[in-house]
């Protein structure tokens, strides 16, 4: 009982509810204020919802979250192909960076301008730091790119988790929601064991990295696989090879 006490009330609702959206979108760089309108009709209801095992609100919001990031991610990858020389640095700008307060966006093209000006501030930093031209375009496309693929890759586990953490955090700041592919993680690094063949990986792009593998482990004594190597399939015995390209990280590892 180390939670606060809660009642399901009305209060209660609109306390999941912000939470909920700030989750999502801290810096309210993706919503509109036409989204927020029409989220308007949840921030006393969660609580009925939640009552009745209704996940509908909580899927209403985040199906636009993800609608909203791989517009933005778009935009972003879309300006950057007309290079660094359509940015003018002698204009009197100012840019908000910390916008946890920040009303909302009124039109896409509003958040057109933000975007503009974050990716410009930037361009402006790598170029300070003495970043060619060429490189700068370059690492930001990756950058968008691998965000973009990220949020292809979300799935409903994903929105569960995001809700339940809203409505944890509203009990307690302290206790938190764990996805099965999480709490797995979790209990790794207490227990500091684990069952696998010993290699450490990473997702870039599209591919799955081999980043290094443990010592003593299966995969060094294999001899087969090798830091840098992709895994572009899997499998066990003389199943059939399963293509993993584009695949999630967590969902290569469960394979």
């Amino acid at each position: 009982h180390h939670y606060s006490r809660k009642y399901m009330n009305d209060e209660f609702s609109e306390k999941v509810y912000t939470r909920y959206l700030n989750i999502l979108d801290n810096t309210r760089s993706y919503f509109t204020q036409a989204d927020i309108d029409q989220f308007e009709q949840y921030r006393d209801k969660l609580d009925d919802a939640i009552k009745t095992n209704n996940l509908d609100p909580a899927f209403v919001i985040y199906n636009r979250y993800e609608q909203r990031a791989i517009e933005r991610l778009d935009y972003a990858l879309a300006l950057l192909k007309g290079g660094i020389k359509q940015f003018n640095f002698k204009e009197n700008e100012s840019l908000e960076l910390d916008r946890e307060k920040a009303p909302w966006a009124k039109s896409s093209k509003e958040l057109d301008i933000l975007w503009n000006k974050r990716i410009k501030n930037t361009v402006l930093n790598l170029k300070l730091a003495g970043k060619e031209d060429k490189d700068i375009i370059e690492l930001l496309e990756r950058r968008y790119e691998s965000q973009l693929n990220r949020i292809k890759q979300i799935n409903a586990e994903d929105a569960f988790q995001s809700y339940m953490n809203a409505l944890t955090y509203t009990f307690d700041p302290y206790t938190q929601y764990m996805s099965p592919r999480n709490s797995e993680n979790f209990n790794i690094n207490m227990s500091l064991s684990l069952q696998g063949i010993g290699a450490v990986l990473r997702s870039e792009n599209e591919n799955t990295i081999v980043e290094r593998l443990v010592p003593g482990g299966p995969a060094a004594k294999a001899n087969q696989l090798k830091p840098s190597d992709k895994i572009i399939g899997v499998a066990q015995g003389k199943d059939e090879m399963v293509d993993v390209i584009g695949w999630r990280l967590d969902g290569v590892v469960d394979l």
